[in-house]
């Protein structure tokens, strides 16, 4: 039985990935779920697995590199799938220390544990073994309106304290992968949305709020655009690059979706039938990108993979 460590498998994607794991694979896989239970975390959110045999919970932190060598020494790790991040951009402006604790140092422990845990006396890993990092389209910077995608190949130019993060804790795992040919691959994925997100970001966010009548904050004019990924189709993707995808390669998985912030909103508003009249302008982010968009042509290529969930579709279930 192959057993998987899920960093952050509390949080929003994590918890998807790990119904999509079992909804998959059923017992024939093992799931550690290492989670630190920020205010992102909630254990409601993988209420229904709670019980299986073939899985487990251990509240840590990834900053704890005595907690997750414990982990290692435990138990025979075969694929980690990091996840665990501080990922709120706002938050980010406000408190980067925390960003680059948790998203920097906690990645070189999880490296480090997985390292010592995989390398063989000659330098070389066990074979089988590998590593997985997640991360965001946000390390790519930001494109002109009208035209353009990120792809793998492009400069890293990120311009607020959470992309800066990511993009630093990328580079960790590229170092690692040339320095000891580190058996790990990189994913950077466009926006997600769908079930068990936390209401702070904008689709939940708008959903809460119209469903209680409040008004509904857009940042500037609401033109900035976005790349919409369903959190399923990532969690398929993921799957695919850590079963298929090469060794020290990066994948960036996108939507197909690009959608301005403010006709989101209108979206929602119409699915909820609430008025328009709720939507209110305020105050743009500090050093808000304008847009980001993300050619998957690699993973489709080499892996198969394509989004399968329309946006008009993707919503619904993410309402219900």
């Amino acid at each position: 039985m192959r057993t998987y460590l899920v960093t952050g498998g509390a949080g929003f994607i994590g918890s998807n990935y790990i119904h999509y794991m079992f909804q998959k694979y059923d017992n024939e896989i093992r799931i550690i779920n290492v989670d630190k239970l920020t205010y992102a975390g909630n254990l409601e959110n993988l209420k229904d697995i709670e019980n299986r045999e073939n899985y487990t919970f251990v509240k840590a932190d990834i900053c704890d590199s005595e907690a997750i060598m414990k982990i290692f020494d435990e138990n025979d790790i075969d694929r980690v799938v990091h996840f665990a991040a501080e990922s709120h951009v706002d938050r980010s402006i406000r408190n980067p220390e925390v960003f680059v604790k948790t998203n920097v140092l906690g990645t070189l422990v999880m490296l480090n544990a997985a390292k010592s845990a995989w390398e063989l006396p000659d330098g070389t890993f066990r074979p089988d073994k590998k590593f997985l990092h997640v991360s965001t389209d946000e390390v790519y910077g930001s494109l002109e309106e009208d035209g353009g995608f990120f792809y793998e190949t492009t400069p890293y130019d990120p311009h607020s304290p959470y992309s800066a993060s990511k993009a630093s804790s990328d580079m960790l795992v590229k170092s690692y992968m040339d320095t000891y040919k580190f058996p790990a691959n990189i994913t950077n994925c466009s926006n997600n949305y769908g079930p068990y997100q936390f209401p702070e970001k904008l689709i939940p966010l708008i959903i809460n709020n119209a469903l209680q009548g409040k008004k509904l904050p857009v940042y500037g004019d609401g033109k900035n655009v976005r790349d919409w990924l369903y959190v399923m189709d990532h969690a398929k993707g993921i799957d695919m690059v850590q079963e298929k995808g090469r060794l020290f390669e990066t994948y960036n998985i996108g939507g197909h979706n690009e959608m301005r912030n403010i006709d989101i909103v209108k979206i929602i508003c119409h699915e909820l039938n609430k008025p328009e009249s709720l939507i209110t302008y305020v105050t743009d982010r500090k050093g808000h990108d304008m847009r980001y968009a993300i050619d998957p042509t690699k993973i489709h290529n080499e892996l198969g993979w394509l989004p399968e969930t329309k946006f008009e579709d993707g919503i619904k279930k993410t309402i219900k």
